[in-house]
C-alpha cells in the first residue's frame, strides 16, 4: 500500500489573536481566510475536512469553493478546551499555574479543561475513520500535535518544538494500520 496524504492545516489568524481559545469560537479575519486558501491551492486532495468551529470552518468553506469539494466538519478536530482559561491571555494566569499546564498538559490540565490525553484520543478517533484517500483537515495547532503525537511518535516537549503559526501547513504519508511508520513529507511554515 501506497499510504496517502494527510494535510494539516491551522486555521488563519482569529480576529482577537494571543488568547488560550479551546472552545472558544472565535471569529477569523478575511486574511486569515485568505491566508489558508492560498495554503491549499497547490494540494491536491479528494476530501476535506474542518473544525467546526468558524476559525476553521470559513477557511475549509473557502478552500471547499475554490476546489469544488464539500466541506465535512468534524468537532473531533477542535482544540483543547482551556476551561477557565479558555478566551484569556496568557498573562492573566497565574504563570507557576500555566508552566505547569506546558510542561505536563496531562497532569496538569486547565482547570475545568480537557486533559492531553482526552485531546489526543479523540483526535486519534479522527483518524482512525479518515478514508485512505488524500485529505486536508483544517485544523487547530493543539489537534496538529495530537496528530503528530499520534502518527508519528513524538512526545510532548518534541511537540512544543514545532512552530504552528496561523496557516501552517503540514503535509504527512499515512498508512493505515501502521502509524508507526508515517513519514513528514512536508512542512511548511
Amino acid at each position: 500500500m501506497s499510504g496517502f496524504a494527510l494535510h494539516l492545516l491551522r486555521h488563519g489568524a482569529p480576529a482577537t489573536p494571543g488568547l488560550l481559545m479551546g472552545r472558544t469560537d472565535g471569529a477569523p479575519t478575511a486574511n486569515g481566510i485568505a491566508a489558508c486558501a492560498a495554503r491549499a491551492e497547490v494540494l491536491a486532495v479528494e476530501r476535506l475536512i474542518a473544525s467546526d468551529l468558524r476559525r476553521c470552518r470559513a477557511a475549509g468553506e473557502a478552500i471547499g469553493r475554490a476546489a469544488g469539494l464539500p466541506c465535512a466538519v468534524d468537532p473531533r478536530w477542535r482544540e483543547l478546551d482551556f476551561g477557565d482559561w479558555d478566551g484569556k491571555a496568557a498573562s492573566m494566569i497565574d504563570p507557576d499555574t500555566l508552566g505547569r499546564f506546558w510542561n505536563d498538559p496531562d497532569a496538569n490540565p486547565p482547570p475545568r479543561g480537557e486533559s492531553w490525553s482526552t485531546l489526543v484520543r479523540r483526535v486519534a478517533a479522527a483518524i482512525n475513520d479518515l478514508a485512505p484517500v488524500p485529505t486536508l483537515v483544517v485544523a487547530h495547532g493543539g489537534a496538529m500535535r495530537a496528530a503528530l503525537h499520534i502518527l508519528c511518535g513524538f512526545d510532548q516537549r518534541q511537540l512544543w518544538t514545532f512552530d504552528l503559526p496561523y496557516a501552517a501547513l503540514l503535509s504527512l504519508r499515512v498508512w493505515p494500520g501502521e502509524p508507526a511508520n508515517t513519514q513528514i513529507t512536508g512542512l511548511c511554515t
